[in-house]
């Protein structure tokens, strides 16, 4: 049981960089359009005015320096017993690159279904607001850092714990952006 605990926990620490993006991207987004204000051929917005490119770097390089972050703490003794991303800072940046990045472009792909669905920006999605980062980190952080994502999330047990998690988290992440004016809907 102790070290079902500590699989997820780890893998809960370890995907902080993927669940900070997100928040990172509003609070850093609002210039340039990713989609540039285009339509798709359907007629509807690629992704729409929420996708932007200083929300998009903005987002992932707070989700990358997390990573760093959290790097150094769990180099201190007594907090090594949980979870690292690897012996170095190289070796952290190899998972926490894409795992951030993945996590806006994941983010982006389900505003893009969503768009295609005929939802608008800010409109619910269920799991197409929530689990679409998640996924897409998990593909990136697999193709580049295959023997991490084993270790951490390839035992099942710490992908279903962050699939089981960020629904409400995202939750209480939004209306915290809500109530600090950040975001237009409490979702």
């Amino acid at each position: 049981m102790l070290n079902l605990a500590k699989d997820i926990i780890d893998a809960f620490i370890l995907f902080l960089p993927a669940f900070t993006a997100n928040p990172g991207a509003v609070v850093t987004g609002g210039y340039g359009k990713v989609d540039f204000g285009r339509n798709f051929i359907d007629g509807r917005r690629i992704f729409g005015d929420g996708k932007t490119w200083s929300g998009f770097f903005g987002g992932s390089l707070i989700g990358v320096a997390v990573g760093v972050i959290l790097f150094f703490i769990t180099s201190i003794p007594p907090l090594g017993y949980f979870g690292t991303f690897g012996p170095s800072v190289a070796a952290t940046l190899v998972v926490v690159i894409p795992m951030s990045f993945g996590s806006l472009l994941g983010d982006m792909a389900g505003s893009f279904v969503k768009r295609r669905l005929g939802l608008k920006s800010g409109d619910k999605g269920f799991l197409l607001d929530q689990w679409p980062f998640a996924l897409v980190s998990f593909l990136l952080v697999y193709i580049f850092a295959t023997e991490f994502f084993m270790n951490y999330y390839g035992n099942i047990v710490g992908a279903l714990a962050i699939l089981f998690i960020t629904p409400p988290l995202h939750r209480a992440i939004n209306v915290i952006g809500y109530k600090l004016n950040k975001k237009d809907v409490p979702w």
